[in-house]
């Protein structure tokens, strides 16, 4: 097989396989800790900008199965301990390698990804870049020099699109998408919603204009103060009518309420984070992909905190009280994850069914 080389912005050189497509490429490497769902993280916008790392030793052993997909690829890498040539699963339709090279996304297979994971950890979040050949000067300043920046324009909608519910209609519901994966679309529609998923780009008025019972504000990548654009947008929505806020929609409505981000070490990517409910009462396991936290105290006096980290404290949920507004960090639709939070998808048609009794 052909060598590629996976350098990393402190130095650290890997040298491994090429697989996937044929050309070299620079983002924000990140380990994800799933040990299945490979081609929900694959297809996660969530992921824009970034190179994934699976922590899981042996990715590919059950193909591709399209019907699993969440949305279009925007990683810029892909990295594994081993890929699987000879999967083995009656739906699979072809090999993992054929989809990373249709879908033009590098990678690297053949490394020591614990090493690796190691070094994130200790070390933080850093760039790194897939190359055909050792690294130069050059190349070392270009992976310094890059930072993500512009994703949610890369990989949200750029027209409407409606969903109907399945079922008798009960609720409609707009999704504001920042790069939503299609499962939340799924868990909306299951339960009687007609979901209609607007682009970031649509004004509150255009939104209101639509009189939905309720509105979902979606995940997404990036750093979330960048889009002010989005969170001016939600601070006229804020109040009107029930929202629920996945991920970066979660992370949008703490700025638009007045608080504040910040970025974390490594991020939360996998589906095996703890999450402990405000009350002590409950922790549930949840799938997380995101590298920036909402700094809860920020909020004191707006918002109460309803879920934390239970590995590192940081901020998992928040309602507004008198807001007719939750949001999560999480995802509580988790394909392929755990589904211990899908009841917060009920209590948002709860809350759309107690505005319409109003």
């Amino acid at each position: 097989m052909e060598k590629a080389y996976l350098v990393l912005s402190n130095g650290k050189v890997f040298e491994g396989q090429r697989i996937g497509a044929k050309r070299d490429s620079v983002g924000e490497i990140v380990f994800t800790t799933g040990v299945e769902g490979y081609l929900e993280t694959l297809t996660d916008p969530s992921f824009a900008g970034q190179i994934i790392t699976q922590t899981f030793p042996l990715i590919g052993n059950y193909g591709v199965i399209e019907e699993d997909f969440e949305g279009e690829t925007a990683c810029k890498g892909y990295v594994v301990r081993e890929l699987c040539d000879t999967p083995s699963n009656f739906r699979c339709q072809y090999g993992l390698n054929k989809f990373l090279e249709e879908r033009d996304i590098p990678g690297v297979a053949g490394i020591d990804t614990r090493e690796l994971t190691r070094i994130i950890r200790e070390k933080g979040c850093m760039n790194a870049a897939i190359l055909s050949a050792p690294p130069t000067d050059k190349d070392m300043e270009e992976i310094a020099a890059y930072a993500v920046k512009g994703v949610v324009d890369q990989v949200g909608i750029k027209e409407p699109k409606t969903y109907p519910a399945e079922g008798k209609e009960k609720y409609k519901v707009t999704l504001i998408d920042y790069g939503a994966k299609l499962n939340i679309i799924k868990s909306l529609c299951k339960r009687g919603c007609t979901v209609t998923a607007v682009p970031h780009s649509y004004t509150a008025e255009q939104i209101l204009e639509a009189d939905p019972d309720g509105i979902m504000l979606s995940n997404g990548p990036g750093d979330p103060e960048e889009n002010t654009f989005c969170i001016e947008q939600i601070k006229k929505l804020i109040g009107k009518l029930p929202i629920f806020g996945i991920c970066l929609g979660h992370q949008l409505t703490a700025l638009a309420m007045g608080g504040s981000t910040m970025k974390l070490k490594y991020g939360h990517h996998g589906a095996n984070q703890p999450v402990r409910k405000d009350d002590g009462s409950r922790t549930y396991i949840t799938s997380q992909n995101h590298n920036y936290a909402v700094v809860a105290d920020s909020l004191k006096g707006v918002g109460r905190e309803i879920y934390e980290n239970a590995n590192d404290g940081s901020c998992e949920g928040m309602e507004y009280p008198g807001k007719k507004c939750f949001t999560v960090q999480f995802h509580p639709e988790a394909c392929g994850g755990p589904k211990d939070t899908e009841f917060l998808f009920n209590k948002f048609l709860e809350m759309m069914e107690e505005e319409k009794n109003a």
